[in-house]
């Protein structure tokens, strides 16, 4: 089997001494510039930290079957844009592979994965929460924004099985648009729902006519919940 690529990533660096992480995963055809750039405009003042680093990674381009095949900078494939069919495993999996490399890079930097959230916009959120629930569910948190699980998606089976086995699993963070059109708000309310059945602790935030986007509201209670889950040390 091939290498596992090499992905591309930008990253904010934190003003003081790094004690903890945040990967932060762009939705389908964006990149990690295209986010970070994007969060900038919409975040005043910028997600930006003394003690944190920020990472904004970039998915390979790959074919994408909701866009009839056309290459697509995407984290893994569909069958199509909706809860109601089977997951794209082969590809979920490959890429939850990927991106262990960008946490291995952080645990070699000395960040413990308990100091570390993974998170993300769209299908960003729905890797995160594939990391968080199935590959690494010792990190502090994840958040999905405008995101959403397929209905028989195996992370919720991951959370029921480690919770029944008494292991702890990462607390969820989510916001979504009620004006969502890509994808429906209610996916998400579903989602929050079926996760917080297996054992999650879930918080859904809800935004009045907020279409498929982000905004400033939903960054300062992103930002404020980060603060809470990854607060700055008291050691030098």
């Amino acid at each position: 089997m091939a290498a596992a690529r090499k992905l591309q990533k930008c990253a904010v660096s934190p003003t003081g001494k790094h004690s903890a992480s945040v990967i932060f995963l762009h939705g389908s055809g964006d990149t990690g510039q295209g986010l970070r750039a994007w969060v900038r405009d919409v975040t005043v003042p910028d997600l930006a930290f003394a003690h944190i680093r920020v990472i904004y990674p970039t998915a390979p381009a790959r074919p994408y079957t909701p866009m009839r095949g056309a290459l697509s900078t995407v984290w893994f494939d569909r069958h199509k844009i909706s809860r109601d069919c089977p997951e794209h495993l082969e590809s979920v999996d490959a890429m939850c592979s990927t991106l262990g490399s960008i946490i291995q890079d952080e645990v070699n930097a000395g960040i413990p994965k308990h100091r570390m959230i993974i998170g993300g916009f769209s299908m960003g959120g729905a890797m995160a929460l594939h990391l968080g629930s199935r590959y690494h569910p010792d990190v502090a948190g994840v958040f999905a924004l405008s995101s959403f699980l397929n209905k028989d998606s195996v992370a919720f089976q991951a959370v029921e099985e480690r919770v029944r086995a008494g292991h702890s699993v990462p607390e969820l963070f989510q916001c979504h648009g009620t004006s969502d059109d890509l994808v429906l708000h209610q996916w998400g309310e579903d989602t929050s729902v079926l996760l917080r059945k297996a054992g999650m602790t879930t918080t859904f935030h809800s935004f009045s006519g907020l279409h498929h986007q982000l905004s400033q509201p939903e960054m300062e209670l992103l930002r404020s919940w980060i603060l809470t889950k990854l607060p700055p040390t008291t050691s030098s």
